[in-house]
């Protein structure tokens, strides 16, 4: 195996990468909210918060799929095809956001895209809150994702109401 792809600098990238682009698309939807409204919210929030993000963590977990079991402590010492899988849902989610927002099909598709990751990340934390013999060392991972899940779940449901 090529050692340069275990190398875990790889995949730290591209988490911080999600979570820049993450809050870019959350700093805009909270911009956008006063001028108009949550339906205008909803589109740099399925962008950015969605889309990009569930691309970049497709390639953080499919592609450099190595890398990231070595930053998270889940390294087998082989592919583990169960991280490739949930890049593959990243992408499932992410990349439809894109379109829908790019082809301009509407906020409730767009709110839909929003609120499917919000419930996915809701998932995550589940799994992390029952994980509890490593919890501290998981504290801010969850409080980062319980964060995703909520604003995602803000955005979509306030833009679905409108």
């Amino acid at each position: 195996m090529d050692t340069r792809l275990s190398d875990p600098r790889i995949s730290q990238w591209l988490m911080a990468a999600t979570y820049v682009i993450g809050a870019s698309g959350y700093y805009a939807g909270f911009s956008a909210l006063s001028s108009e409204g949550a339906e205008g919210a909803i589109g740099p929030v399925a962008l950015l918060s969605v889309g990009v993000v569930g691309i970049i963590s497709m390639v953080r977990h499919s592609v450099f799929h190595h890398s990231d079991a070595v930053r998270a402590g889940w390294d087998l010492g082989r592919r583990n095809n169960f991280q490739i899988e949930v890049g593959f849902a990243n992408l499932a989610i992410g990349l439809p956001a894109v379109v829908a927002v790019a082809l301009d099909w509407g906020v409730a598709v767009e709110a839909s895209f929003v609120l499917v990751y919000a419930l996915y990340f809701f998932q995550v934390s589940v799994l992390m809150l029952v994980e509890w013999n490593n919890i501290k060392r998981k504290v801010l991972p969850l409080l980062l994702t319980l964060m995703q899940a909520g604003l995602l779940g803000y955005f979509a449901l306030a833009a679905l109401a409108a």
